[in-house]
């Protein structure tokens, strides 16, 4: 299941990653949830990602979090019930080219913190992504982009974790991220190749990556990212 949910199918992404938490110690909910998903994989066995190129559209990011999702009353003790989700999905054209759902490794103390973690993991993998296709421009091959330089524009709806990246204010509550999740200040600020847009909470593909979704909701952000 991890091998399809990090390949093809990122609609399983968050599910199989929940299962494979607890692979130590399994239970009898656990072999039930493994047996939907087989369920689910095979009445969907003949689908896919589907890859329809829009040439109006460039590299995107969508990006979202889940602060303390896990966190369980009862068992305050383990650490990992008060870890963050978060997800994200990078497209190109309109379609997935890479995609991640993952527990962080930090612990974080708000709803933005937790946002604006994801904002820079996300951009850790993204940012690349647009030096490559810099640099297959300078090549002379043609790619697309959404200006005149690779541009990327990354979808948000936190407020906090979007005026963050766009401010330089610093409150004692986030000065502490400066010298760990600041590394895409300058592509916001200086190249300005990197722009932060607010999107409906219900609206971001990436929202199935990080939680169990109504049956229409899920089928919505699918349709979304893969096509169908």
């Amino acid at each position: 299941m991890n091998y399809y949910g990090k390949c093809t199918r990122p609609d399983i992404s968050y599910q199989a990653h929940q299962c494979a938490r607890f692979v130590d110690s399994p239970k009898v909910e656990h072999g039930k949830a493994i047996k939907w998903i087989g369920r689910y994989i095979y009445g969907t066995r003949n689908e896919g990602i589907i890859y329809a190129p829009d040439n109006s559209r460039g590299l995107k990011v969508y990006v979202d979090a889940d602060f303390a999702g896990t966190f369980d009353r009862l068992d305050s003790e383990n650490v990992d019930t008060a870890r963050s989700r978060h997800r994200y999905i990078i497209t190109y054209a309109g379609m997935p080219v890479t995609w991640k759902s993952q527990l962080q490794t930090e612990i974080a103390l708000s709803t933005t913190e937790a946002e604006y973690t994801g904002l820079s993991y996300a951009l850790r993998e993204a940012i690349p992504i647009m030096d490559l296709l810099k640099e297959i421009k300078e090549k002379g091959i043609m790619v697309n982009d959404d200006q005149a330089k690779v541009h990327i524009k990354v979808y948000e709806d936190n407020a906090g974790a979007i005026e963050i990246t766009r401010e330089k204010k610093y409150r004692p509550r986030t000065k502490h991220l400066n010298c760990r999740l600041h590394h895409f200040r300058c592509h916001v600020e200086v190249t300005q190749q990197i722009s932060v847009h607010k999107i409906d909470t219900k609206c971001p593909p990436a929202d199935m990556l990080t939680k169990p979704l109504r049956e229409e909701d899920f089928a919505r952000h699918r349709r979304v990212a893969m096509g169908w």
